[in-house]
């Protein structure tokens, strides 16, 4: 991910949604060289926020006493989608 000021992402802001949307760039906006925010596609958000609940029912799972096979099946499920498995979205 590129690091831009926010004096920097100010001037340039139309063309840095643009790149992320376009491009699926990330941006990391410093203040003082400090990360304070970022910039992400829509997309791109769905995704991590989609990731986020995957990880928490996943966690869960490990300490279920007996259901290791959830475990199991939540980690082929994330094998599928990281490999470009098909078939519809679901959410966990």
């Amino acid at each position: 991910m590129e690091h831009i000021s926010i004096a920097a992402a100010k001037s340039h802001l139309s063309e840095l949604v643009s790149r992320s949307v376009h491009g699926h760039e990330r941006f990391v906006i410093t203040r003082h060289d400090r990360p304070v925010a970022a910039l992400v596609s829509l997309e791109d958000l769905a995704i991590i926020e989609q990731h986020k609940a995957r990880q928490g029912l996943a966690s869960l799972a490990g300490t279920w006493r007996g259901f290791e096979e959830i475990e199991e099946t939540l980690s082929d499920i994330e094998a599928l989608r990281q490999h470009g498995g098909g078939g519809r979205e679901i959410s966990l």
